[in-house]
């Protein structure tokens, strides 16, 4: 989150990838920092133990979030 709010501060369109697991923690660090607006971008936990394949299955879920957070039409998830 602080790469992202770091980015975002300069004008660079930035997307935060964050684990299932690890969204609410995103959620408040990305208050503490106040840049609220920051959508992250969620993929399904784990991602440590996973194979080649399994993180290109990863990267193609995150796909579709990444580019809408780039444009700013993220919506927050739930």
């Amino acid at each position: 989150m602080h790469d992202g709010f770091s980015l975002e501060s300069l004008g660079v369109p930035t997307a935060v990838i964050v684990t299932s697991t690890f969204l609410h923690e995103a959620r408040v660090q990305r208050a503490a920092l106040g840049m609220t607006g920051l959508v992250p971008v969620v993929i399904e936990h784990p991602l440590s133990s996973l194979t080649d394949e399994e993180i290109r299955g990863r990267a193609a879920q995150a796909l579709a979030q990444v580019l809408k957070a780039w444009q700013g039409a993220l919506a927050e998830p739930a």
